[in-house]
């Protein structure tokens, strides 16, 4: 499926990209950004982003579950990850709103 109209890029390639960032790294922070520099691209309208960082979210979840990573440290990526998520999430409604202000 094409996740990225912008830069012609689909599930399959940014799950590559990300298996292959956790192998070198299996416990590293991964951002949309990271994805996109690795895979020598960049982003463009970003309006991929949200779905990149399911893709992300659910593709670590499966590595680490191939694996057999602990629970413990697993949870605390995973709560570390959704909570980098949602603050940037907030970030970008709170940009939004205050383009849209009167002055």
């Amino acid at each position: 499926m094409l996740v990225c109209s912008c830069n012609y890029i689909t599930d399959k390639d940014i799950k590559d990209t990300i298996v292959q960032l956790l192998d070198e790294d299996c416990w590293q922070l991964i951002v949309p950004a990271k994805v996109y520099h690795a895979m020598s691209k960049r982003g463009r309208c970003c309006g991929c982003f949200p779905n990149v960082v399911d893709l992300i979210i659910r593709t670590t979840e499966e590595y680490h579950a191939m694996r057999h990573s602990t629970e413990a440290e697993l949870t605390v990526y995973m709560s570390r990850l959704r909570q980098f998520h949602e603050e940037n999430r907030r970030a970008d409604i709170e940009r939004r709103l205050k383009g849209h202000r009167a002055a």
